[in-house]
Formats: C-alpha cells, sequence, structure tokens
C-alpha cells in the first residue's frame, strides 16, 4: 500500500496498540504493490539515509518493521519516509478463493489486534479497544481495508475521515472496502465520517454475516475507476467488478453492500451516493435489513439505483430523499416500505433493530416525507416482493413509476395523508414479460459466467389461452392497491402467456378505494386487466 500524496499534510499524532508479536513478511520484487506506510512511532527506525533495493527475482525477508528513505524493487522507487510493516496475515475465504486482507485497524472482541493491522496508516485521532476518533485514512494502493471489525467486538469510529484511490478487488466479501463490520455479534457504529473512494469495486461500507452496523451523520461516495484491460464482464461474484449491463446500467462500484444472513445496516441522517452503479445494496445476503431514515440517496453520474434488494430483505425508508438516474429500487424478492419519518415510526425501528439512539437523539430528527425523484423507474421488478407507500411519500419519474417483469409483485399506496406518484410517461404501472437475457455458463476459465446473453423478441402472434382463468385472482397475479389518492395515468398488462416468462398468463389486479382517476372507477372496486398483445416494454 503507498500513502496518499496529501498524507503529509495531516497531524501526525501517536496511535497506542496492545503489544505485536513477531511476525515475518516476505517482499519480492515481482509484485506489484509493495507494503509502504507512513511513518509512526511504532515503527523500528534504520539509520538516515538508508536504501533499501530488490532486485528482479530476488527476495528480502523482514522479521520486523523496517524505515528506509529510498526503497527500490521492480514496481518503482520511492522516496522519503518509507516504511515496511510487518503484519500477520489475514487470509479470508470467498467460495473457493481466499483474499490476502490488509488493513489499517483490524478489531475483534479483545480490541484493536495491531498484529493484524498496519498502524501507520492510521494518521492523527486516538485509537482505543473500543472506538477510533478523528482519524485519517488514505491509501494509493489497491485492495487495502481501512477498518475491519470482527469477532462479536463492538465498536465506535468517530469522524474518520478516508480516502482511498486505486481498485478494489470483491464487494461480495469487502475486499479493498474502507469499512468492514463483520460477524455474528459485532456491532459497528460510524458517526460523523467522511468516505470518498475512487476506485473499481473500491466499497464505502460493507456489512456482513449478521453483523449490526448503524452509520449516523455520515458522507459516503464512490466514484468509477479503470476496470482492468484482462476483466471480462461477469455475473460470477467471485469475479464480478462492474454492474451487469443488462440491469441497463453501467458503472464499476456502489457505495455500500450488505452480505450474509440477518445482517443490519442503518443509515441515520446521512448522504449515500455512486457516480453509477448503486449506492444502497443488498447482494449476496438473505434476510438481512437495510435501514435509511431522514438520508439522501443519489447518484452523481446520470445512472444508477438508489437501493438494490435479493435475498428476502426488508428495506426501510422513512424521510429520504432520492435522487437517483435509473431506479428507486431493483426488486429481486423483498419487502420495502416508503413514508414519513415520524416519532413512532423511528422509535419501533430504534427498539427492533437495536439501533442504540438516545433520547436526545430521537428528538432531534425532524419528521419528514420521503421525496423519489427517480430518471427512470421508481421500482424495477425481477422477483415477487412487496413495495408499501405512505405518508407524504412523493414519487416522481421520468418514465413508468412502477415496472414488473412478470413476477407476483405487490404495490399498496395510502395516500390519505398525501403521497402522490407521478410518472413522466403517464404509465403507473406497466407490466411485461421479461427481457434481461441471462448470463452464459463458460468453461476454461477462472469465471463461470460470462454476460454475453441476447434476448430475442417474440415475431409469432400471441395465442389466447384455452386454461388461463382471468376473472379470479391468482397467486402469480401481480397487485396493486390504491387507497385516498388522486392518480392520472395509465396501468398496461403486455404478458403474452406461453412467453420467455414461463407462464400461461399473469393477471394485473388493480384495487381502488376512495381513489380517483380520470376515468374515475367507483370506489372498493376491483378489476383484471389483460392486454393480448404488448403494450409497452423497454
Amino acid at each position: 500500500m503507498v500513502t496518499h500524496k496529501n498524507l503529509a499534510e495531516l497531524t501526525d499524532r501517536e496511535v497506542t496498540f496492545r503489544s505485536r508479536p513477531r511476525a515475518l513478511l516476505v517482499a519480492v520484487a515481482a509484485l506489484a504493490a509493495p507494503a509502504i506506510t507512513a511513518t509512526t512511532a511504532t515503527t523500528a527506525q534504520a539509520a538516515p539515509g538508508t536504501r533499501i533495493t530488490v532486485g528482479s527475482g530476488e527476495t528480502l525477508e523482514l522479521t520486523a518493521t523496517t524505515r528506509a528513505s529510498v526503497l527500490t524493487i521492480a514496481a518503482g522507487t520511492y522516496r522519503g519516509t518509507v516504511v515496511l510493516t510487518v503484519a500477520e496475515a489475514t487470509d479470508l475465504a470467498y467460495s473457493d478463493l481466499t483474499f490476502p486482507f490488509r488493513q489499517a485497524l483490524y478489531v475483534d472482541a479483545d480490541g484493536v489486534n495491531e498484529a493484524r493491522s498496519v498502524p501507520s496508516n492510521v494518521r492523527g485521532g486516538t485509537v482505543t479497544d473500543t472506538k477510533a476518533c478523528d482519524i485519517a485514512l488514505l491509501s494509493d494502493g489497491e485492495a487495502f481495508n481501512g477498518v475491519y471489525v470482527t469477532g462479536g467486538a463492538t465498536y465506535t469510529l468517530t469522524r474518520p475521515r478516508i480516502a482511498f484511490a486505486g481498485n478494489g478487488r470483491c464487494d461480495f466479501i469487502g475486499y479493498g472496502a474502507s469499512v468492514v463490520g463483520t460477524g455474528a455479534g459485532t456491532t459497528l457504529v460510524v458517526d460523523g465520517a467522511k468516505i470518498r473512494n475512487e476506485g473499481v469495486v473500491r466499497t464505502a461500507l460493507i456489512a456482513d454475516a449478521s453483523a449490526n452496523v448503524v452509520v449516523k451523520n455520515s458522507h459516503l461516495h464512490c466514484a468509477d475507476g479503470t476496470l482492468p484491460a484482462e476483466y471480462v464482464p461477469t455475473g460470477d461474484t467471485r469475479y464480478m467488478m462492474d454492474v451487469p449491463w443488462m440491469l441497463g446500467l453501467s458503472g464499476n462500484v456502489r457505495t455500500t453492500n450488505l452480505l450474509g444472513a440477518g445482517t443490519r445496516a442503518t443509515f441515520v441522517t446521512s448522504t449515500i451516493s455512486s457516480e453509477k452503479w448503486g449506492a444502497l445494496s443488498v447482494d449476496g445476503g438473505s434476510y438481512c435489513t437495510l435501514t435509511a431514515i431522514n438520508s439522501t440517496i443519489a447518484n452523481t453520474g446520470g445512472q444508477g439505483y438508489g437501493s438494490y434488494a435479493i435475498g428476502n430483505v426488508t428495506e426501510h425508508f422513512l424521510g429520504c430523499t432520492f435522487d437517483v438516474g435509473d431506479y428507486a429500487l431493483i426488486h429481486w424478492g423483498a419487502r420495502a416500505h416508503y413514508g414519513d419519518s415520524t416519532e413512532e415510526a423511528v422509535a419501533a425501528l430504534n427498539d427492533s433493530l437495536e439501533l442504540g439512539l438516545t433520547s436526545t437523539e430521537l428528538k432531534k430528527l425532524p419528521i419528514r416525507p420521503t421525496i423519489i425523484d427517480a430518471g427512470r423507474f421508481m421500482v424495477l421488478w425481477y422477483n415477487a416482493g412487496s413495495v408499501t407507500i405512505d405518508g407524504g411519500t412523493q414519487v416522481r419519474t421520468g418514465e413508468t413509476a412502477f415496472m414488473c417483469k412478470a413476477v407476483a409483485s405487490t404495490v399498496t399506496v395510502d395516500g390519505s395523508e398525501g403521497a402522490t406518484i407521478n410518472p413522466g410517461n403517464g404509465i403507473i404501472f406497466q407490466l411485461m414479460d421479461t427481457d434481461r437475457p441471462s448470463s452464459v455458463s463458460v468453461t476454461g476459465k477462472p469465471w463461470r459466467t460470462e454476460t454475453i446473453g441476447t434476448y430475442t423478441e417474440p415475431t409469432t402472434d400471441p395465442v389466447k389461452s384455452s386454461t388461463w382463468v382471468t376473472t379470479s385472482p391468482q397467486t402469480t397475479d401481480a397487485k396493486a392497491t390504491f387507497t385516498e389518492i388522486a392518480l392520472k395515468g395509465d396501468f398496461y398488462n403486455a404478458v403474452r402467456g406461453g412467453g420467455n416468462a414461463n407462464l400461461q398468463g399473469q393477471n394485473l389486479t388493480l384495487t381502488f378505494t376512495t381513489s380517483t382517476s380520470p376515468p374515475s372507477p367507483r370506489p372498493s372496486t376491483e378489476r383484471s386487466a389483460r392486454s393480448p398483445t404488448p403494450r409497452a416494454r423497454y
């Protein structure tokens, strides 16, 4: 890891850790990124003017952290204060791969583990076994982690400043992320953070393996990097480094990701933004809970999603502002709620999710509605699941509000407190066959799939099913219920039946209660809409 060029501008203060056992570092000249960090009081001293040179094919073994003024290896020459830090390996498995993690701070149930840390990268502030305050972490090295909290630890990061440049490697385990909270019983609180990363899958924050991560009063932003020349787009999560193009997106870094089983991540009065791809994500997890309260979720590069939901996840958005390039939510099987940050709603989540917000913090939270501005759709469904909209939530989309790809989606909108739906193209709900091509399996390569599939539009006329029933509810129906709301727009059912959705047919069941729409349906009426031919497609 090569320290950031602006590191010298930060205040240098000593950091104290518990004792480090003896370790061994092997530095090979062919390595692309040597372990080079700025100095702290913990490093071994060398005589002024010490030079270290490792020729091609040569090996230098160090048994103690070593300092020099000049280091020359095959990767280049480094001058100034050069420190080679000896640390114990942190090898973490993901699927059949093992990633050699390196991190500035490694925290477990016993506190900061200096043997697994690179403390010379921690600039300023104070570090103890339970918290770190006002520290700064900067790195130009690839796949270097910032703070890694695991093993049932309870830890608080207050006002950290983190800026990483260079690529990460895998955001399905957090290799190269700024902050990782992982493991059953682990509670990580991040308060007042400013994290700005630039690089492929150089994620700001990862929550994994049943951990509870709470982020407050923070700003997190990630910008795209340059993909390796040898990279092949793939849906194989061991190697995936960009968003699958079949989602209608581009980009190679998302700002957050939730992983594992039962993991929780909550963002309170924070801003989470990505250049493209996505701001908030649950991908690779199951039965996780993602929550945002009085926060801003945005894409700054004109493309991307606000959140991604897969694996029976629950997502809560109370009093949030979405300013996203494409979709507020990509839905692969979840329960999502958009509403106001009322005292009762926030207090309930504070208790059920063990957020630890004090009574003072709760009182300071203003009550806000959720405002959604999405360049294309509010929700894009690829798997069955529900979306609930209530309170004063305002939905504005550039195109269709709700886009469903032939799955059993459910939308419930309660407009009794002012919620509105305003689609830019005048289409409130579009049900259609899926046109998303699948990844293609490959052999003889490290990755198992490549995103080279294609979709072929049917050219034959649809054939009416002799068995499908349109006059009664079916388990595969897409459903939308609207209560006490004024609606202006259309509803389309373009499922062909017998098409690539593997369905004989699919009903779009609409229920309106005390609602108006031109032409206005009678209150409390229900109807099923099914079109024999596609009406809209993207």
